[in-house]
């Protein structure tokens, strides 16, 4: 085959490779859009049902509970420390959670100046004593010369002067020797009363001054907890009502009875002083922390249980959605109380209604949704009285609480 031949055979299969490539080209074109209008979603988003989280409402009594907050005080408290004299402390014998017995020495003060001042003192109170013992005789000889005529009035009377002033400098001498053993008594600090050690504030060394703490004693045989109540509350609080309290340190349930109110409410915040006692021989109870009191008022009523994130609650009403049927329904439902994580309402909300408790913020009435209900076992619903789990709350009564501090 000559060269002119080859060249006009390739001259002709162009066109060919041309219109190939370009039917090629515009079958990958019309696959790509029919695969991309395939994929296309033509059902709109907001006709789809919208997922949620479910839970079932739990039948349930609601009986309204007081709560205050309060401190747990020691029966007796005592700072120890100087009450008279400044010096260095010599010994601390003590430290916390030392058991002491009352007179039992707890520290001592370096007190050689106060004891050599005493003795000092104390000579000079023998010396006047010996003095006007000598002085009350003779005036006693002049008043019997004196009925005999060998002395005069005069003298007689100055002798009678002279025996009462050293009387009475011997009076003040004895003052300040009593002075001067109460500050060396005051060198010894000694347990005002049976109890333990909870601070020490000072160590050998430290200079301490009338009024500076060294140890402090407590006794906790009975333990006091303080509270204090709103002023509407005041015939809440009334001495003899049963409590219970919830001590926080040792997460224990210890019931009380309320021993003792005050007649008054304080002026600046308007709260009425009540105190509880607890009595505790076994020394069980820390003194300083935190305790509950619950003070159930009322009758009880029967209420409807969710968990306190499902429904949101504003004046009085709680709004939350329900489900029936695959379709959302909104409700407001007057609230009765609650009680940590449990939310109680009326029994306008029927026990066993599926309850939206995740995904409400999307929802309105009447969307379809899918519902997911979450197990019993995993609701959030607060243990009553500390010792019943949610999912016996249809079986014992709830106590809810309205909080007061």
């Amino acid at each position: 085959m000559s060269k002119d031949e080859a060249r006009a055979r390739r001259r002709s299969m162009l066109p060919l490779g041309i219109a190939a490539g370009a039917a090629a080209v515009l079958l990958v074109g019309g696959l790509m859009v029919w695969r991309a209008d395939a994929r296309t979603n033509k059902v709109a988003l907001a006709s789809r049902p919208k997922p949620v989280t479910v839970v079932r409402a739990q039948a349930a009594t609601y009986r309204p509970t007081r709560m205050y907050v309060g401190t747990l005080q020691p029966w007796v408290q005592a700072a120890v420390g100087p009450q008279f004299v400044s010096a260095y402390v010599s010994t601390v014998l003590v430290r916390p959670g030392a058991t002491v017995k009352k007179g039992e020495v707890l520290a001592t003060l370096d007190c050689r100046e106060v004891s050599a001042s005493t003795r000092a003192v104390e000579a000079r109170a023998r010396a006047l004593d010996a003095r006007q013992q000598a002085i009350a005789h003779e005036a006693t000889r002049t008043q019997g010369l004196l009925d005999g005529g060998y002395v005069s009035p005069n003298e007689a009377e100055q002798k009678s002067a002279l025996s009462k002033s050293e009387a009475a400098q011997l009076e003040a001498e004895r003052a300040n020797l009593a002075r001067s053993a109460l500050e060396v008594s005051d060198c010894v600090m000694r347990a005002p009363f049976s109890g333990e050690i909870a601070q020490r504030t000072m160590d050998p060394g430290a200079f301490v001054r009338p009024g500076n703490t060294i140890v402090t004693v407590v006794d906790r045989d009975i333990v006091r907890l303080t509270a204090d109540a709103p002023e509407m509350d005041f015939d809440v609080v009334k001495e003899g009502t049963k409590v219970a309290v919830h001590l926080y340190a040792t997460k224990r349930d210890v019931p009380g009875t309320i021993t003792r109110r005050s007649p008054a409410a304080d002026p600046a915040t308007r709260t009425v002083h009540f105190e509880i006692d607890i009595a505790d021989p076994a020394r069980t109870i820390p003194v300083g922390t935190t305790g509950e009191v619950r003070i159930e008022v009322g009758t009880p009523s029967p209420a409807t249980a969710i968990p306190l994130y499902a429904a949101t609650v504003r004046r009085g009403k709680a709004k939350l959605f329900v489900v029936e049927r695959s379709v959302a329904h909104a409700r407001d439902i007057p609230v009765q109380g609650e009680a940590a994580g449990s939310l109680f309402l009326d029994r306008a909300l029927a026990p066993d209604v599926l309850v939206v408790s995740e995904g409400r913020g999307l929802l309105k009435d009447g969307d379809a949704v899918a519902a997911k209900e979450l197990p019993l076992a995993e609701q959030t619903l607060a243990p009553i009285g500390g010792a019943h789990a949610s999912r016996e709350l249809a079986a014992d009564p709830a106590v809810a609480v309205e909080r007061r501090q």
